[in-house]
């Protein structure tokens, strides 16, 4: 049976879109339905490219609420949807105690660098102004800290020709655009 997933966003969705075309198209195709694309942004560019592929879409503001009065108006919000799994996909927003207890180890996101070594926003600055000469893409269950979750996996991305921020991105998102979905389909196989 086929996961029920949201998908949260703050922007423009370049995973989200990815993971949308997985889901209708590619290797998630027989293991998950994006269900709903959620932003806490009303201007994010995400939202409608999820309304070009079908996808419902909606905006629940978060700008001017505390963390734990946004996250429940997302829980009542969410319930009614049946989901089995939130991913998260530049979901700027750290999550309260509350929203995790309710969809505790079903909450996956993915962090631009190898958890171990770098958590928090700024990763490929991060990289880049250390010269690294790889870093690597993380795939993680969200837990109460940041970026301290469940590894589900990792892999590395090759920094050695990008010697300019853009570039760093550049590279890394190629990663992560593949990575990522690969990443849930190991979850929902293990999980069916």
């Amino acid at each position: 049976m086929k996961k029920r997933v949201a998908i949260l966003i703050s922007g423009h969705g370049t995973n989200m879109e990815a993971i949308i075309k997985n889901s209708q198209n590619g290797i998630l195709k027989d293991h998950c339905e994006v269900i709903l694309v959620l932003s806490n942004k009303k201007k994010a560019k995400g939202l409608k490219i999820a309304k070009s592929y079908g996808i419902e879409t909606t905006c629940i503001i978060s700008k001017g609420k505390k963390r734990k009065k946004f996250d429940i108006e997302l829980i009542n919000f969410l319930e009614k949807y049946k989901l089995d799994y939130i991913v998260l996909a530049g979901f700027m927003r750290i999550l309260s105690s509350e929203f995790i207890k309710t969809y505790k180890n079903r909450i996956i996101n993915i962090h631009p660098a190898d958890t171990d070594k770098f958590k928090g926003l700024g990763a490929y600055e991060w990289a880049y102004e250390n010269k690294l000469d790889s870093t690597a893409i993380t795939v993680h269950f969200v837990d109460s800290g940041v970026d301290t979750g469940k590894v589900i996996g990792k892999r590395k991305v090759n920094l050695q020709k990008a010697d300019t921020l853009v570039k760093v991105k550049e590279q890394g998102l190629k990663v992560e655009h593949k990575f990522y979905s690969e990443m849930l389909k190991k979850v929902f196989e293990k999980n069916s």
